[in-house]
């Protein structure tokens, strides 16, 4: 084993160590809190369109690539009704990195087969 993975072992030991005793990890070791900020953006019928544009797919192809019905999708592109946040959230990402999702989407393609 090498020198960084014996100091990584005997580091976890000691981890292990205070962990089953009742002393406070936070005294012993530098504890973190970390909170994320993400709100969605609210998508409103044009926005909606436009990242299912960015993706060049169907309304129906969008929204299994989102996990709702082609109906959701459609409402969302006339406005009558607004997507969920975790609708939003996913469409957030998509805008970020249009690139990732698109390849995402072709490595999920697959052609369909007749019943």
């Amino acid at each position: 084993m090498t020198k960084v993975g014996q100091k990584i072992l005997k580091r976890l030991g000691t981890f292990v160590d205070v962990m089953g005793k009742t002393q406070n990890l936070s005294e012993r070791f530098t504890c973190r809190k970390i909170e994320l900020k993400l709100m969605p953006e609210l998508y409103n019928p044009k926005k909606v369109k436009n990242i299912r544009k960015i993706l060049g797919v169907s309304q129906a192809l969008f929204a299994q690539f989102l996990g709702v019905s082609a109906r959701t999708v459609a409402a969302w592109e006339r406005g009558a009704k607004t997507p969920q946040d975790i609708a939003c959230r996913f469409m957030d990402e998509i805008r970020r990195n249009p690139d990732y999702w698109k390849a995402r989407l072709i490595e999920s393609a697959k052609p369909k087969t007749k019943a």
